[in-house]
């Protein structure tokens, strides 16, 4: 077994002590719980970035003191956003489904040479963040894999916070794209026990169009590509900035994430003219909420080809 699915089970046990010598709580719409088993009309919610969170402070019992590592990997997992399904729930339903998008980053690594990926949206609050993250968990599952997490949204970048990183006065993207005197491997974040690697914004430029726009990131993004097999962008959206205009040319790539009853079928259309037609990888579709049960082998992520594009839908 991996040290990731060990990591896993050892949060996982931690959390269900900790659980009994609590006072039951009845599961509410409004606080869904990605670890545990949910209605499918939770399933939009579960994908929305801005849904709120219930907070946890990490716990750390009196007798792990002397045996630091358990207790570092329980508060690990737990300073995770609930809703990084593919590392909280790597078997769960909702992680199955990122697992599918891995798939197809897989066979476009080995059949295009695909490594950088961006995932961005045609507007705010789609879900590219929730989505890059998952992604970049879902590729972490296999122990072979090296991955990098990359925050590009330097505009209003969430990485560090949804993955429970300070990088409060940390050095990030913008440090090392500002500073050549900075390299890529002192600024990564590596997180051993989801085998995974995060580059974080660092500190918000007044000026991401033209921090963007430097010829050091295609320096850095090449580094990247020799030293990971798979660099997951999470870009700003696609129409109300440029930054991905610039971006476009140092990626392999893009996922364009829409929401269902959110995205307007306007904003996807002129997100889909101003990225290259050549490098749409697929359009993932968050919030279906028309599955009648997902206990049953109905439900099938298919990838289907429409005007030489991928779409990831649902077929029932």
């Amino acid at each position: 077994m991996s040290k990731f699915f060990e990591a896993l089970e050892q949060a996982e046990h931690e959390r269900a002590l900790r659980r009994q010598s609590l006072p039951s709580e009845p599961m509410s719409l409004s606080r869904p719980d990605a670890r545990t088993s949910m209605h499918p009309t939770e399933e939009a919610r579960l994908l929305r970035p801005d849904a709120p969170a219930a907070p946890s402070a990490p716990h750390v019992a009196q007798d792990a003191v002397a045996s630091s590592e358990p207790a570092a990997v329980s508060s690990e997992f737990e300073t995770l956003d609930e809703h990084l399904v593919s590392l909280l729930a790597p078997s769960s339903f909702e992680a199955e489904q990122y697992r599918a998008l891995r798939h197809l980053i897989e066979q476009l690594h080995k059949s295009r040479e695909l490594s950088v990926v961006a995932v961005s949206s045609p507007g705010a609050a789609d879900g590219k963040t929730t989505t890059a993250i998952n992604l970049a968990g879902a590729l972490a599952q296999a122990a072979d894999a090296r991955v990098l997490l990359v925050d590009a949204d330097l505009r209003a970048g969430t990485l560090a916070a949804r993955l429970g990183l300070d990088d409060s006065a940390g050095r990030g993207l913008v440090d090392v794209i500002l500073d050549p005197t900075l390299s890529l491997p002192t600024i990564v974040h590596v997180r051993p026990h989801l085998n995974l690697s995060v580059l974080t914004t660092g500190r918000l430029p007044a000026a991401p169009y033209e921090v963007l726009k430097s010829p050091r990131l295609g320096e850095l993004l090449a580094e990247a590509r020799g030293r990971f097999d798979y660099i997951v962008l999470d870009t700003p959206p696609l129409v109300s900035v440029p930054d991905c205009r610039v971006i476009g040319k140092w990626v392999d790539g893009f996922l364009i994430v829409v929401t269902a009853h959110r995205t307007g079928r306007k904003l996807l259309e002129e997100a889909l003219k101003v990225t290259d037609p050549s490098k749409i990888v697929g359009l993932v579709f968050n919030g279906d909420d028309r599955h009648v049960s997902r206990r049953a082998y109905t439900y099938k992520r298919t990838a289907r080809h429409r005007n030489g594009r991928r779409h990831f839908a649902s077929d029932d």
